[in-house]
């Protein structure tokens, strides 16, 4: 998915939100919003925009100093998720069709992204929920069912911190010895490591792997070979958020993307309406 106009306003607005969360100098917010509009001159526009993304968030890490700014919020996150699971659980375990629940829970829990949104709470998370079980979503759940049956190798691409704890309320309702879990290679915005995947205990149900990236999204030229390796092998690849979408939408793999529409681009280029929890392939998103 290339980059919009209308994804430059939301670059400069990102980078000053992170930059206000992870300092409190106003010379760096200064630095970083400076060099962030000197960038967007230049802009590639066929590039998706985790590329940019990318680029701003290793300039803050630099401008900081930290490794991960993040990391307390991500802690905070992965602990308000940890809280509500058991409640969560319990409607999974009592649903006609567990399978589905579970499935709209974790699309649910895509609403935990810093980058839409620096404060996440858990009166908006419980909303989110809310939202999954009671209204419709984009997409099929006999060729989900049909897909995930089939699948003897399924690749799980998560999103953010404290939306993986959700991500496991699905992997368990799969067959887990056939997933391999993946996460980010490296710290960036709250998008979840493996760290994020050790605090939900994810690795005790399944395999978990980095790519070995930094981008908030999946930029296979910029993961690792490992990964792409494990890419290609993958019959079923379960694509988590919107970064993956942006930066996967056009390959021919075969992937199913699930995630909150939470902006207008993301919306209209899946031909679907905002705040649209989506479940289908990239076919059917966008051609």
């Amino acid at each position: 998915m290339k980059t919009s106009l209308d994804c430059i306003p939301c670059f400069v607005r990102q980078a000053l939100d992170a930059a206000r969360l992870v300092s409190k100098d106003p010379a760096v917010h200064e630095e970083i919003l400076r060099e962030v509009l000197r960038w967007t001159v230049d802009i590639d526009m066929h590039q998706t925009a985790p590329v940019m993304a990318q680029r701003i968030h290793r300039r803050l890490r630099e401008l900081v100093g930290v490794e991960d700014p993040y990391k307390d919020v991500k802690d905070h996150q992965n602990r308000m998720a940890l809280k509500l699971l058991p409640e969560l659980k319990a409607s999974i375990d009592m649903a006609v069709d567990p399978l589905m629940t579970a499935v709209r829970l974790a699309i649910a829990g895509n609403v935990i992204d810093t980058g839409v949104n620096a404060a996440v709470t858990e009166t908006r998370v419980l909303d989110s929920v809310r939202k999954a079980l009671t209204e419709p979503f984009a997409g099929d759940r006999r060729e989900f069912c049909r897909a995930v049956t089939g699948a003897r190798h399924i690749l799980y691409l998560t999103d953010n911190a404290g939306e993986i704890a959700f991500d496991r309320m699905l992997i368990e309702q799969l067959d887990p010895e056939k997933v391999t879990v993946a996460v980010r290679g490296a710290p960036v915005i709250n998008d979840a490591t493996m760290d994020d995947a050790l605090a939900v205990g994810l690795h005790r149900i399944v395999e978990v792997i980095d790519n070995g990236s930094d981008a908030p999204g999946t930029l296979l030229e910029d993961c690792s070979q490992a990964f792409r390796r494990r890419f290609a092998e993958a019959d079923l690849i379960l694509a988590k958020g919107q970064g993956n979408f942006e930066s996967l939408s056009d390959h021919p793999s075969s992937i199913l993307f699930l995630f909150q529409a939470k902006c207008h681009v993301i919306a209209a280029s899946a031909r679907v309406a905002l705040g649209t929890h989506v479940l289908a392939p990239s076919d059917t998103l966008t051609n």
